[in-house]
């Protein structure tokens, strides 16, 4: 399991997962620490299936392994993954000291047989040098689609925070010109809040998503690398 962050909307499955199998979880320790203190997610894992927490690595490494495996090449392995730090503030729900550290981080993918990689990033509050090298190498990315505006949620929901105080950049001002230059084969929308006119198939919005060749996410959406 690779957590990006530590919002609710990104870490309540876990707790359906308790009685399954033991889980590896990667997640920076801000947001482990979180889930812990906040959730009490550690310990209804741990009464259950168990779970081994691990800090995403920032270099690439095999996926399912803490560290990269003694003796193996990492050019060698099967899938490769990497974090990448993101600007990013903790969950509302979080009300006593923040955690110190990385709240946020998106994923980059690599397929060492072809070396075509994937970049997902469902939570964008800022772009960086690193962010935006990843979306200039990869191949297919998902990206944050959550508002396509700063105060669409505020037209339905009275005092509700912009899209910058809830940590997202928004379509209109800022990725759909990004991903509308980008080389990826796959641009595709996710994380969508529904308030987001760009889930109306006749929206204008809808309509300039796809003339920039941006896929608006679905259920069932496969596509190959």
């Amino acid at each position: 399991m690779l957590l990006t962050n530590a919002d609710l909307d990104h870490v309540l499955g876990l707790f359906s997962l308790r009685e399954g199998e033991a889980l590896q979880v990667y997640a920076t320790g801000a947001v482990q620490s979180t889930v812990e203190s906040c959730l009490g997610l550690a310990n209804v894992l741990n009464t259950f299936c168990g779970a081994t927490w691990s800090e995403p690595p920032l270099e690439y490494h095999p996926l399912g392994f803490a560290q990269p495996p003694a003796g193996r090449a990492v050019a060698g392995a099967g899938l490769l993954f990497r974090a990448i730090a993101l600007d990013g503030k903790p969950p509302p729900f979080v009300r006593s000291t923040s955690p110190i550290g990385v709240q946020s981080v998106a994923y980059q993918f690599r397929d060492p047989r072809t070396g075509r990689q994937l970049l997902v990033a469902p939570d964008v509050a800022a772009l960086n040098p690193e962010l935006e090298r990843a979306l200039a190498e990869s191949d297919a990315v998902l990206f944050d689609g959550t508002f396509w505006s700063p105060e669409e949620l505020a037209r339905v929901k009275s005092g509700a925070s912009t899209a910058d105080q809830m940590g997202h950049v928004t379509i209109r001002d800022c990725s759909l010109d990004l991903l509308r230059k980008s080389r990826a084969r796959h641009r595709i929308y996710l994380h969508i809040n529904n308030t987001n006119p760009i889930l109306a198939s006749q929206s204008v919005e809808r309509s300039a998503v796809e003339a920039a060749g941006i896929v608006v996410g679905y259920d069932g959406l496969e596509f190959e690398l």
